[in-house]
Formats: structure tokens, sequence, C-alpha cells
């Protein structure tokens, strides 16, 4: 099932399938991309899950944000989960997705049973590669980032596949360089290192070398 778009300070927009007695399972976007990156998983998740998945300011069908924090996106998927009637859930999260699911698995505990993080981390690198690339993106919008996002995101012999040349297409028709921009700057601040130890809940962590 597909919402209507977001209003402003509203829960994110966000899409919901499965059974309504299964167990819950949030899953969070990565940066340039929507709900529909978890699509080739999603008919597997929703056998067992009553999976809800969430955009990203800017992305999909939520509203844009001048500015957001990692925090501050934690506190919508919180308040989506509540408008959903949902207490506690598991949740899985791609690189920015995956930052919020820990953030909220450091200071709210009790709400997850379980937590994925994919491609993610507790600290994305020096703030200013960030902060730069937010810039870049309200001079000149997401032309130059999306010429240079497959090689980003995907090994030579991948990016060229139909799904990759979808994702890089999703980034450039769906997604507003405000709310890019602003999600760079969550990145640009986002520091869990320290609150890492407060994680209890089970955990797996899943990366790439290529």
């Amino acid at each position: 099932m597909t919402h209507p778009p977001a209003a402003p300070g509203a829960p994110p927009h966000h899409t919901v399938d499965g059974p309504d007695t299964a167990p819950p399972l949030l899953l969070g976007p990565s940066l340039g991309t929507t709900g529909a990156v978890w699509d080739p998983q999603l008919p597997a998740l929703a056998e067992r899950f009553r999976v809800v998945r969430w955009d990203l300011p800017g992305h999909g069908g939520t509203p844009a944000a001048e500015t957001t924090t990692v925090p501050v996106l934690a506190r919508r998927v919180l308040d989506l989960a509540d408008a959903l009637g949902i207490d506690r859930f598991g949740y899985a999260g791609i690189s920015l997705g995956g930052a919020v699911g820990a953030w909220l698995a450091a200071h709210h505990p009790e709400r997850i049973t379980s937590l994925t993080l994919i491609c993610s981390s507790a600290r994305f690198g020096e703030p200013a590669g960030w902060h730069d690339r937010a810039a870049l993106v309200r001079e000149a919008g997401l032309g130059p980032v999306a010429d240079t996002t497959a090689g980003r995101w995907f090994t030579p012999a991948f990016a060229g596949s139909p799904q990759a040349v979808a994702l890089v297409d999703t980034l450039r028709r769906t997604v507003a360089p405000t709310g890019y921009a602003a999600c760079c700057d969550a990145l640009a601040g986002f520091d869990l290192r320290d609150g890492l130890a407060r994680i209890t809940a089970p955990t797996l962590v899943v990366a790439g070398r290529a």
C-alpha cells in the first residue's frame, strides 16, 4: 500500500506491504534512493513481515527540508511507527538509512528488536567532503552528482546493468536537490562511534569489498 505524499513536519512518505499481523520491519533507504531500492527483496520479506519502507526528505514522496540531522530523521521514523501503531520493530537500513537505525538502536533500544546495517557506518568520513557535495548540489543541481554516481555505487561490470541504470535514473527524476543537500549535511554531522556500545539489539552488519 502506497500512501499519499507526506506534508511538511509529518511522518515521512511510506509504503506498507505484507500481513498486518506479521512482525513489523522498517526499511531505510540510502542517500539518493527511495524505498524502491528495496524492491528486489520485498516479495520475500513481505511473506514474513509487515514491511514499512520510508523516504528521506526530498526523496520520493517526502517533502524536501532545508536542513536535517540523523536524530531528526530518526525522530520522524519513530513518529511514523507510532502513527502506524507499531511499538517494537525490526529495522534494516542502507548507508544513511542504516545510520538512522543505528541511532535509534543506541538511543531508543526499547523500540528495536533487531538491526541490520548495510553499507553503513558510525561515521561517514570527514565532514568537509559532504559539505562540499551539498554546496555543489545547491549551486548546480543533481546533474554533476548523478553523472558520477554509478562509479561510486557500482562495480564497472554492474554499472551498465538495467538495475544500476534504474537506480541512477531514480536519483535524477525523484530527488530534490534541497533534500539531497540536507541529507549530505546530516551525513557530515553524524558520529555514533562513542554510542555504539549502547546498541543491544541483535545486529547484522553487511558490507562489500567491491
